[in-house]
This record gives C-alpha cells, sequence and structure tokens, in this order.
C-alpha cells in the first residue's frame, strides 16, 4: 500500500565457537523457487513472515529470495563472515554501547508494520509501506565487504536493490544536492534512545550523486533471510566504500536537501568524523591509524592484520566520484 503524504562496528568470537549458517547454503533453493514464479507470492507474504521471524532463533529467520547482482563490483569471491560472527557484535547504539548489547536487546524492536516517508526536495513526496519498497524493484544478493572504523571487517551477503530505484521513482526536484537518512528513534523499543551517546534520532547523508551510484543499496535481508533486529530490520542503507556507520539502519525517512545534512557522528565528534566517510587508508582517525584492519574469524594469535584499501576496495568502481577533492581535508 502506498499511504500519498503530499552503524557497524564488530568484535568476534573464537574460531572454535563459529558454526556454519547452514540455511544460507539452501539459498539455490530458493532461487529455483524464483525461476518458477514463487517470487511474487514470497515478497506478498513477506510482512508477515517478518514478523514471525522476531520469535524465531538468530540463523532461522524467514527467507527473502534474492539473485545474484549484475552491478560492476557489488559481488566478490572472498570467504563470508561467519553469519554467527555478522549478528552478534555490531554498533546500534539505541540498544547499547557495547558491541554485544545490539544482539541483547534488538529483540524489543518493532518491525511491523512500518513505513518510511520520503520528503524535501522531490516531485513524489510521500509515505512507502514496506511491502511497496520491497516490490519497487528485484531483491539482488550483493557481497560486500565492510568496514569499520574501529579497524575491524566483514564480507556480508546483503539482498536489496541499488537505491537509485527508489531514487528515481519520487523524482528529486533540480536543486536536490544530498540526500538525508533518519533512523527510528523509540524510546519504548530502544532502550537507549535519550542517552547522551548521541544526539537523537540517528540521521546520516549522501551526496546525490553518491546516494544514485548503483553499489549503494537498500537492504532489507543478509544471508538470504529477513534483516535481524540487530542488523538494522527491516531496512537499512548500505554504502560499502564508506565506513559502516555510514550505512543507517532501520530507516523511517529519506529526505532530500539542498544542504548538507548534520550527521548524527559529524555533530558527535566533528574533528573524528567527516561527513565523507569514505575508506581511506591514508587518513587516520585521530585515537589511532586506519592502515590495517583485521577481518573477522582471521582472528588467531598469530594473524596478521590485512592492508586497507582505498575505498575499501571500490577505487576503480567509486573513485571518480571525488575527482578533484581532496580527501584529506573532505574526510
Amino acid at each position: 500500500m502506498l499511504i500519498k503524504t503530499g552503524r557497524d562496528g564488530f568484535n568476534h568470537s573464537l574460531s572454535s565457537e563459529i558454526t556454519p549458517h547452514a540455511v544460507y547454503r539452501q539459498r539455490r533453493e530458493i532461487m529455483r523457487l524464483m525461476a518458477g514464479g514463487a517470487a511474487g507470492a514470497a515478497l506478498a507474504s513477506w510482512a508477515g513472515r517478518q514478523a514471525l521471524a522476531q520469535a524465531q532463533r538468530p540463523g532461522k529467520l524467514a527467507a527473502l529470495p534474492g539473485a545474484k547482482s549484475a552491478v560492476p563490483g557489488a559481488v566478490t569471491m572472498e570467504k563470508f563472515t561467519d553469519y554467527k560472527d555478522a549478528t552478534s557484535y555490531n554498533n546500534f547504539y539505541e540498544f547499547g554501547t557495547d558491541k554485544a548489547d545490539p544482539a541483547k536487546n534488538a529483540h524489543t524492536l518493532k518491525t511491523a508494520p512500518w513505513t518510511v516517508e520520503i520528503e524535501g526536495l522531490v516531485r513524489k513526496p510521500g509515505k512507502y509501506a514496506l511491502e511497496d519498497l520491497l516490490k519497487l524493484s528485484a531483491q539482488e544478493e550483493r557481497v560486500y565487504r565492510l568496514r569499520c572504523v574501529e579497524g575491524w571487517s566483514m564480507v556480508i551477503p546483503w539482498v536489496g536493490y541499488s537505491l537509485s530505484k527508489l531514487v528515481e521513482k519520487v523524482e528529486p526536484a533540480g536543486n536536490a544536492k544530498f540526500v538525508e537518512f533518519v533512523t527510528l528513534a523509540d524510546p519504548k523499543t530502544m532502550p537507549f534512545v535519550g542517552s547522551r551517546v548521541l544526539d537523537w534520532p540517528y540521521v546520516e547523508g549522501l551526496r546525490l550523486d553518491e546516494a544514485m551510484h548503483p553499489l549503494t543499496l537498500l537492504a532489507f535481508g543478509m544471508y538470504g533471510e529477513v534483516l535481524p533486529n540487530q542488523n538494522g530490520a527491516p531496512v537499512r542503507l548500505v554504502v560499502p566504500w564508506k565506513y559502516g556507520f555510514k550505512s543507517a539502519k532501520s530507516l523511517v525517512k529519506i529526505r532530500f536537501t539542498d544542504r548538507e545534512p548534520r550527521t548524527a557522528w559529524n555533530k558527535a565528534a566533528a574533528n573524528e568524523y567527516g561527513f565523507y566517510s569514505n575508506v581511506n587508508p591514508n587518513v587516520d582517525h585521530p585515537r589511532w591509524s586506519q592502515a590495517t584492519e583485521r577481518r573477522i574469524g582471521e582472528d588467531g594469535l598469530f594473524a596478521k592484520k590485512r592492508k586497507t584499501l582505498m575505498f575499501n576496495g571500490y577505487e576503480a568502481q567509486v573513485g571518480q566520484l571525488y575527482a578533484g577533492l581532496d580527501l584529506t581535508k573532505n574526510y
């Protein structure tokens, strides 16, 4: 139904505690059903399954079909981070500041019904029910690296579609230059909203051309299933060449504007978190180096850190967006 109206950082478990994510291994069966015409029915019943999913144990959430993406750079052959790690250690300050807090506390989040409001400098503002967003474009599997500002990284198979599909539908006005993303801030279901850590609600932003880049993902799932609450259910942003905190979770509003949005972490510490937040190994965080990273799952006593790649390894795809821009000043 269309109603017209007018953060990641990670820690890790011991390798001996990690178990394979068996449900995701069965995704070929999901894709077979899609080929047989079952995709429409699957999406139609998605909202109901999402509500039921919250009562199920992690790793057994409702399936979300998605064929492998054909967007250049959207799929990597790197080994996936184990599902247990990706869903057990997160930054989602609405549910606590410790890495393990979101997985413990996010069960209180209510994800149905859910709407995302589009407003600002657009010709077609409105409130989109989650079901409408799901039907807007075919779901794709995107295997993206996710780099955390604290020095951790993961490889996660997301399910969603390019944000540009939604942007094109709402038709930004000619003077729209930026896109602001506002997340849910409900103190009744998010126990740490109201804390002094950040200025709530959590806000992030992109330039319009960044939002329109095909790698920028509107994500509804991961590992072939709907998003767990602690990972930003029911819909989030994924911008793979930027630090994880740019990928806002649990979106409730997308606003088009002619001014650079004031983002949550930039307001909290402007000298540490710039608007662009591109992964750049040559620009250190004021309190630590960004030149290397540790991939979750490669955490043995003698495991070596990886060299951090410019734009998180997506330089060939996105480097042209910043031609002529001083990335040491525009960090």
